[in-house]
């Protein structure tokens, strides 16, 4: 049986509503246990499997608080949506590598997920407007 657009967003807007919540567990548990995890510029390259992704979720809620995501955008295809939001929130660690010294933050977010046919999230590739968070957040 094919996903269907309506299962791909309740799994997307799950997966968002975890996050949201700083909640690595939860964020997880959408993801199947061999996922191919692709934040674009991320020092670790693509990982593969729930637990090579825990690592990036712990830094990105210590780094990244309060967070907002508003989807923008979503195109469909079999199997897979491209979703694109802005999030917003406060920066009181150092996101991406950057002082952010708890000043408020927003940027643009692609996504791009495959869905497994259980409807988990099979592939995740993310890709941040770095030149908004460079904007933002300048260094001294």
């Amino acid at each position: 049986m094919a996903i269907t657009r309506a299962d791909m967003d309740r799994k997307i807007d799950e997966h968002f509503g975890f996050e949201a919540s700083d909640n690595v567990e939860g964020v997880l548990a959408t993801l199947t246990d061999d996922v191919e995890h692709d934040i674009v510029g991320w020092p670790t390259g693509p990982t593969h499997g729930r637990a090579a992704a825990r690592p990036f979720y712990e830094t990105l809620f210590k780094d990244l608080s309060d967070g907002r995501v508003t989807s923008l955008k979503r195109l469909y295809g079999e199997g897979f949506l491209i979703d694109e939001s802005l999030w917003r929130g406060k920066a009181p660690g150092r996101p991406f590598g950057l002082e952010g010294r708890d000043r408020p933050l927003q940027f643009r977010l692609l996504h791009v997920i495959e869905f497994a046919d259980s409807g988990d999230i099979k592939r995740e590739n993310v890709w941040i407007d770095l030149a908004a968070v460079l904007q933002q957040l300048p260094q001294d």
